[in-house]
């Protein structure tokens, strides 16, 4: 019988601190541009279709992936290849979360429930795009950069030009990493037919797209505070977001990849909640005078 610490390892339910965040900032802008004030009853909300889409999209994830995770070696060993959790319980898991994301969005708003099935195709469909496409972790990127456009719609029942900005930088950031981290599986994916950039262009190529990638999540940053006229704790968290991503980029090396999994899980999970407490320090004084 399966135990609750399986079903998080399964989602990889740690993970969440990569787009959680940024739904939170989503909210709080939103707050901000509304002048709405808190509204915590909504914010919980907003976690829980966190939670639920996540949840749905991971297991989706790991149910389609189980015949290609069952050959790799580095994946073997992950619940339903190892028979710890059985493929209809992970199918099940994924119909419920979503019925229930669903279902939030629907108490939220028209918006945001009418926009939740497209949601779910990009989330979901995600994980078959390695069968066809070596764009695939820019499709990644689109699913997490609806975090906070997702929040702030919730907030607002509208979408504005700062989110989609904000938006575009979650999607670089993530479309950046994920090449970093399919570097591991270069060998494998190209013996499978599975499409990725390091197997489109090779090890090298693929890390300098990566890097190129997050030097225009850098520049999006920069613009965002100069356009928007944002305050200093915006200006600092994105200086440390930033650096976060130059030293991501300086520990992986085309010869050595030993250090991916410090670059993909710590480097970016500090780099997010740093940003969005930083940030959200200058949110919530300012929400605090309305």
């Amino acid at each position: 019988m399966p135990t609750l610490r399986n079903y998080l390892s399964l989602v990889k339910f740690s993970h969440t601190i990569f787009a959680l965040p940024f739904a939170i900032l989503g909210f709080l802008f939103g707050c901000l541009d509304n002048l709405a004030g808190l509204q915590w009853l909504l914010f919980i909300k907003i976690i829980g279709c966190m939670i639920f889409a996540r949840t749905a999209a991971m297991s989706f994830n790991r149910w389609a992936d189980q015949y290609f995770d069952a050959q790799n070696s580095r994946t073997a060993i992950r619940e339903i290849p190892s028979g710890v959790i059985k493929p209809t319980s992970a199918m099940l898991l994924v119909v419920t979360s979503s019925l229930l994301f669903c279902i939030l969005t629907y108490s939220i708003n028209d918006l945001c429930f009418y926009l939740s099935p497209v949601a779910l195709i990009v989330i979901l469909g995600y994980s078959y795009t390695k069968r066809f496409t070596y764009l695939c972790h820019f499709i990644l990127g689109i699913g997490l950069s609806l975090a906070p456009i997702g929040a702030y719609m919730a907030v607002a029942n509208t979408c504005s030009p700062f989110i989609v900005l904000l938006g575009f930088v979650v999607l670089t950031w993530v479309s950046g990493f994920d090449i970093i981290y399919a570097l591991q599986d270069e060998v494998f994916d190209k013996s499978n037919q599975l499409h990725s950039i390091p197997v489109k262009i090779g090890r090298a190529n693929a890390l300098l797209l990566s890097r190129l990638i997050h030097l225009i999540t850098s520049l999006l940053l920069i613009i965002i505070a100069w356009q928007f006229k944002l305050d200093s704790w915006f200006v600092f968290a994105s200086i440390f977001f930033i650096g976060a991503l130059i030293y991501q980029q300086s520990i992986v090396k085309v010869d050595d990849l030993s250090k991916v999994n410090l670059a993909f899980g710590t480097t970016n999970g500090v780099a997010s909640l740093v940003f969005a407490l930083l940030t959200a320090i200058g949110l919530i004084s300012k929400l605090a005078m309305i």
